[in-house]
């Protein structure tokens, strides 16, 4: 009998549950969507099927996701020492986010040696110390900013001593100026644009400092309103009405290349995300047209081979369709995985992509 090795971190750990590996117990929780409940991984339960099964880093993140602890493996109580201590870590370095916190420091708290203390907390969280920090304390800047603070004020608070710190630190991490941000983005100018292409309407929207939204949809009055739900606060004018700006000529290059087999056009972009989106949407701009990735893959050029997931989900929160190409990621087994424009769209555009990739 063959075994084939699991591919991904779900499938690894979709073995470990199959084989109720005691093991495993303290390193994640599963739900089954079915009854409600978590389990542990070696939980003697009758084994779910695979379709109804979600995987979560601890016990608080399968709460927090609608499920409630199995009475009979008690997940909950189940925490490998070390996983505790990294925890507890973390909330130390929430606590005192402002402050400079070298790893020395750290490894000191917890009792380890500084390499040691790197390995386990990465292990444990997916995430260096430092870039934990550094998410921590953008965090509170937000936080400050919505709680009606001054951009000074608040990045002095969240640890950046200045505004220019502000500024090189948050590269990704709001998505637009602290100013803006702090208004929820009101006073944005954002100019559309809407044209019939073979794949259905398409819009493009664009501020100043380039495309921030490109998507399919079944009218140009339903994007209209997918465009004011993503940016609520918004000035939005159609592209006519603009007193000046290229946002037509972008969107016929886009067409062009939809429906001519011409080259994606290498067009400016205003990327709104948080810096690991960013990071995803970057690497699959560099993926070759007639290329595809796993989203393990996607993970891992990303930086963070771990996150899977959150790759994943980078790709469903991707707003510029085709410009950034995620209907490049497929699962691990090659299938076509989702799409938030649509799996025959997704098809229809990699088909296109492989054709002209074969021909050339």
């Amino acid at each position: 009998m063959t075994h084939t090795m699991p591919q991904t971190l779900d499938d690894l750990r979709w073995h470990q549950v199959s084989i109720r590996d005691k093991a495993a117990d303290g390193t994640f929780v599963y739900g089954v969507k079915t009854t409600g409940v978590y389990c542990r991984p070696s939980c003697p339960s009758r084994l779910a099927k695979r379709a109804n099964v979600s995987f979560h880093e601890s016990p608080v993140e399968a709460e927090a996701a609608g499920f409630r602890p199995c009475r009979r493996c008690h997940p909950a109580a189940v925490q490998e020492p070390a996983t505790s201590l990294m925890q507890a870590m973390a909330a130390y370095i929430t606590q005192h986010a402002e402050e400079s916190l070298p790893l020395a420091r750290l490894a000191d708290q917890a009792g380890m040696s500084p390499t040691h203390f790197q390995r386990a907390f990465k292990a444990a969280l997916g995430v260096s110390p430092r870039e934990y920090q550094a998410a921590r304390r953008l965090s509170r800047f937000k936080q400050a900013l919505r709680g009606g603070e001054g951009v000074l004020e608040a990045g002095i608070d969240a640890g950046y001593g200045s505004t220019s710190r502000v500024y090189e630190a948050i590269d990704g991490g709001l998505g637009m100026t602290p100013s803006a941000y702090r208004a929820g983005g009101a006073g944005e100018a954002i100019t559309y644009a809407v044209r019939d292409t073979t794949l259905g309407p398409l819009m493009m929207a664009a501020t100043p400092r380039g495309v921030c939204f490109v998507q399919f949809g079944p009218s140009a009055e339903a994007l209209l309103a997918q465009l004011a739900a993503e940016f609520p606060k918004a000035a939005l004018s159609p592209a006519g009405e603009a007193a000046e700006g290229p946002l037509d000529a972008w969107m016929a290059a886009l067409a062009a290349h939809l429906e001519q087999a011409a080259p994606r056009p290498d067009l400016p972009l205003d990327l709104r995300g948080t810096a690991f989106q960013i990071s995803v949407w970057r690497f699959l701009m560099s993926v070759k047209p007639g290329d595809v990735v796993s989203y393990s893959e996607l993970a891992e050029g990303a930086g963070k081979p771990r996150a899977i997931r959150a790759a994943a989900s980078a790709c469903a929160a991707n707003r510029i369709a085709v410009l950034i190409p995620c209907h490049r990621a497929l699962r691990a087994d090659g299938s076509l995985g989702g799409y938030r424009r649509g799996l025959e769209r997704k098809r229809a555009l990699l088909d296109a992509e492989r054709r002209v990739s074969a021909a050339g």
